[in-house]
């Protein structure tokens, strides 16, 4: 069976979930299926965001999957936000950001066929990304650290806002840039599309996958602590690692198959973009939007914190060549193994 036929069959989980939810289902079994449902959801999402953009150019496509290409994660937050669910939110969206950069980066360079791993990978793309990621880590880290040293009492400050309008900015100005680069070359080329569905059909799908993922992230947030509680792995652990793999899976996935084709410069791409998008984009949003329900603190661990520093600096020390190689994935993953029983262990 082919993996779109699979995604496609896979969305038959909605229901399930929605009808399980209704029936009183035990809340550990219901985050189960609303996990796993969020994966083909994602998939869906990305796939309807592509076939508008066969439409309306690389341009609109670019800002639809800047606006829903993150949408469970963004949902999975604002939900748990609602619910006060603060280390939740914090754990989920640095765990996205340590999953992109060591965990899918490192598959990619494993999974990749023999011959391809030789390939040069962006040295510009992949420090520019990098970096940016960096500076987001030292926006998280001022007012944290303000909280470790016992100045804060948990509550979002206004001294942390700046750094967000800032990360929010910088996301913004470098994605229009893109954009209109993207853009040009679109017109130069004269590259015509051959869209598989119409347009009315896409954005038709686009709309009911993103209500779907609203009323499954609704779910899930809801069953969160009772799945960390029945299964002893903390609120911590489950946040950062299981909910930010699922909410990035169908992503993930994609950059690995691509990768599996020989493809491992795109691969790479997809995964810095990812981890860039989270951390400049979606992070920024999610404390602005929180103001409207409950202001969410920048109180980050400092095992998060640690994480997403090692996260930055072992790519960077690994990919200072722009080469890839298989015992540099396997570094990555092993990597992301060490963060990943951090994270239990101080969860």
């Amino acid at each position: 069976m082919s993996g779109r036929r699979l995604f496609w069959l896979g969305t038959a989980l909605v229901p399930a979930d929605i009808g399980a939810a209704l029936a009183g289902v035990g809340d550990a079994a219901l985050f189960v299926i609303s996990a796993i449902a969020l994966v083909p959801l994602a998939w869906v999402i990305g796939e309807s965001t592509e076939q508008v953009g066969e439409h309306t150019g690389p341009a609109i496509a670019g800002l639809l999957n800047a606006s829903f290409g993150n949408a469970p994660e963004l949902m999975v937050a604002l939900f748990s936000v609602h619910r006060g669910l603060f280390e939740v939110v914090r754990g989920s969206l640095i765990g996205s950001v340590i999953g992109n950069l060591l965990l899918v980066l490192g598959f990619s360079l494993l999974v990749a066929p023999r011959g391809t791993t030789t390939q040069p990978l962006s040295r510009r793309t992949t420090l520019l990304a990098l970096g940016q990621v960096a500076l987001a880590a030292v926006a998280f880290l001022l007012p944290a650290a303000v909280h470790w040293s016992g100045g804060g009492d948990g509550l979002l400050r206004p001294y942390a806002l700046p750094p967000m309008v800032v990360l929010l900015g910088l996301y913004l100005v470098t994605t229009a840039t893109s954009v209109r680069r993207e853009t040009r070359a679109h017109r130069a080329g004269g590259v015509v599309a051959d869209p598989h569905w119409s347009l009315p059909t896409a954005l038709t799908v686009l709309g009911l996958a993103t209500v779907a993922t609203v009323v499954v992230t609704e779910i899930l947030t809801g069953s969160i602590q009772t799945f960390a509680d029945e299964t002893g792995l903390g609120d911590f652990f489950v946040a950062g690692v299981i909910v930010a793999i699922v909410g990035n899976a169908a992503e993930h996935g994609g950059a690995v198959v691509i990768a599996s084709r020989g493809n491992v410069r795109l691969a790479a791409e997809i995964a810095l973009s990812s981890a860039t998008q989270v951390a400049l984009f979606v992070i920024p949003v999610v404390v602005f939007l929180s103001l409207t329900i409950r202001p969410l603190p920048l109180a980050f661990r400092p095992a998060e914190l640690a994480g997403l520093g090692a996260a930055v600096v072992i790519p960077a020390l690994l990919l200072a060549d722009a080469r890839a190689a298989v015992w540099k994935g396997a570094v990555l993953c092993g990597c992301y193994g060490g963060i990943a029983a951090l994270f239990w262990a101080v969860g």
